[in-house]
């Protein structure tokens, strides 16, 4: 457990035993998995009862993006992004924030890289301490958001290769369960982010403090943030589709060409076969086979034909 207090624009850190100062923002940072019971330590001190689904809720590690809240306070529970450097698998973590009137109170995974470095820029200094548990939980959110920011340079490299790869003309070596684990990654990464924004949404109209202009300009960055990146998965998600949709158009291309040019050879010896057919047959009165130039004769006409029809077909460009 964390506690920060701010007061006159100075952030110290409390003990746990420590009594809560009766004046400033405090903050409660709490590791879920130390966080079993953790209202039976916080009601007290505020004397506001806390909901027990809305603490069932704070322990689940893999709650979606919600909001909820009572008369006494907000609670948000955001979805952000795991401790993992690479992008993909997508490995998110689980944040609940409950707003009170001077406190706030984050139930967070252990390593939960945007609460902690928030927290350490504040006591360094960086960051300028917030006035309310509003602006707290938006400057926190917006640290979660940033990493979802931070990520699309990564996604581009990686569905850029994929789309790539479609077109390799080693088509052994492609590896579709790749393709499809890179599209469910995108419209996992869309649906994560459609729910952030009705958590952000919901949370602006059902709020039970009063939002002033500096707030709703700090949630409006954090929901426009958001959106860029809904519509980055979903632009990739998009690309990766044509991208397969063009490969197999050029594979169909690629095949009908080969059947062209097949049917071109058929309808070539075509007539070959039938002069031939004809020849072959076994009656005794075929005047012909008794002609000095007979074999000649048919082999010229066979070529005449064969050049006939190339002639054809080249003017027709099928071949």
């Amino acid at each position: 457990m964390y506690i920060l207090h701010f007061n006159n624009g100075k952030v110290r850190a409390l003990e746990a035993q420590e009594p809560l100062p009766d004046n400033g923002l405090i903050w409660v940072d709490i590791e879920r998995d130390n966080a079993q019971n953790w209202d039976a330590w916080v009601e007290p001190l505020l004397g506001v009862p806390i909901d027990a689904e809305h603490v069932a809720d704070s322990l689940n590690p893999t709650h979606p993006s919600f909001f909820d809240g009572t008369a006494d306070y907000d609670m948000l529970v955001f979805e952000g992004l795991g401790p993992r450097a690479e992008p993909l698998p997508l490995a998110t973590r689980t944040s609940t924030f409950f707003m009170f009137r001077r406190v706030l109170v984050s139930v967070r995974a252990p390593d939960s890289i945007s609460l902690s470095q928030t927290r350490q820029r504040l006591l360094d200094g960086r960051l300028k301490p917030p006035p309310t548990p509003l602006m707290l939980a938006l400057l926190i959110v917006d640290a979660m958001v940033d990493r979802f920011l931070g990520i699309r340079e990564s996604l581009d490299r990686y569905f850029t290769q994929l789309q790539d790869d479609l077109f390799e003309t080693d088509q052994t070596s492609r590896d579709w369960r790749e393709l499809m684990r890179g599209r469910r990654e995108a419209r996992r990464l869309e649906a994560l982010c459609q729910d952030q924004l009705e958590a952000l949404d919901a949370w602006r109209r059902g709020s039970r403090f009063d939002w002033n202009s500096k707030t709703e300009v700090r949630l409006r960055d954090v929901y426009e943030h958001v959106d860029r990146v809904m519509h980055h998965a979903a632009g990739q998600e998009r690309d990766l589709e044509a991208a397969i949709q063009l490969h197999f158009s050029v594979m169909a291309h690629r095949t009908n060409k080969v059947m062209q040019v097949l049917t071109v050879l058929s309808a070539i010896f075509f007539p070959l076969t039938f002069i031939a057919g004809v020849y072959g047959m076994n009656f005794e009165h075929m005047p012909e086979l008794h002609w000095r130039y007979g074999y000649a004769g048919v082999l010229g006409l066979m070529a005449v034909i064969v050049v006939a029809m190339l002639v054809y077909f080249r003017r027709r460009r099928l071949l």
